[in-house]
């Protein structure tokens, strides 16, 4: 009775599991689909996930051409790459004092943190956007990154993860004769590699996928990042081919699949030491 019962409540959770993943992947096989038909099979009556005819070939070749799609990649690489970098080198000196370290202000810096989190970018676009025109900083990568060089939620995510680390590590370190810039560099980061990995997962999807404020300050398709060149690519004179358009959004969600599934382990362990759960 208990084997069929333990069965049982495993073919249900497999159940779950494949329905939760059928769910989550259905956007993305639709894609596929998608990518793969001619415009004429797209706009049918009937809806069939296979192709009657395979177009991948001549839908991939028509986002190539219509689209720079390599120096869309490259400007979501660049900038992704630069918000990632400059929002670790900020939030971990940040988060380790506010773990680690006391002093008077420590509770109102912390009071901070949590009202930052609460503030998003669509309150600051007006103000930021004034400020980036009135200094000629729109079209640039300055303009795409500097908004978000601070994340206050890295500082929250980094002070769970630290607060978990124990005191006698940096005890030692400071009888070793480092200074507190040293423990960061030489003890810390070493440690949270776990939290850094699943906090660049995040990152990299939340600034891949904005559309919202490369809107707002690029009108030069040379700084367009993935979403807006996909805004530029329906736009074309030949008016909305979905089935190149399909095979585009593959090309420019590829990298991100890719990413999570070579980090997945760190991110889940990460996530796990900093216990923020979904």
């Amino acid at each position: 009775m208990t084997d069929r019962s333990l069965s049982l409540g495993r073919l249900l959770r497999l159940a779950a599991l494949v329905f939760g993943a059928v769910v989550f992947l259905a956007p993305y096989i639709f894609m596929l689909s998608t990518a793969g038909k001619a415009q004429s099979e797209i706009f049918t009556s009937s809806l069939s996930l296979i192709p009657d005819q395979f177009f991948f070939v001549e839908n991939f070749a028509k986002a190539f051409s219509r689209v720079s799609m390599p120096a869309l990649l490259l400007n979501g690489v660049i900038v992704c790459g630069l918000v990632l970098v400059i929002q670790v080198c900020v939030a971990v000196p940040c988060a380790y004092a506010l773990a680690k370290l006391s002093f008077p202000a420590a509770r109102l810096m912390m009071a901070l943190v949590m009202l930052g989190l609460l503030v998003p970018i669509h309150a600051t676009a007006l103000p930021l956007y004034v400020a980036f025109d009135g200094a000629a900083m729109l079209n640039s990568y300055a303009a795409l990154v500097a908004p978000f060089s601070i994340s206050v939620f890295a500082i929250f995510l980094f002070l769970q993860f630290f607060r978990a680390m124990p005191d006698d590590l940096i005890h030692a370190a400071r009888l070793d004769g480092m200074s507190e810039l040293g423990i960061v560099a030489r003890v810390i980061v070493p440690n949270a590699w776990p939290a850094i990995t699943a906090f660049a997962i995040f990152s990299v999807v939340a600034h891949w996928n904005d559309l919202y404020w490369p809107l707002i300050v690029v009108s030069n398709q040379a700084y367009a990042t993935p979403p807006l060149g996909l805004l530029y690519f329906r736009a074309a004179e030949a008016g909305d081919d979905y089935g190149a358009l399909m095979a585009a959004t593959l090309i420019i969600t590829l990298p991100l699949v890719i990413a999570f599934l070579l980090a997945q382990k760190r991110f889940v362990e990460g996530i796990t030491m900093t216990g923020l759960k979904g």
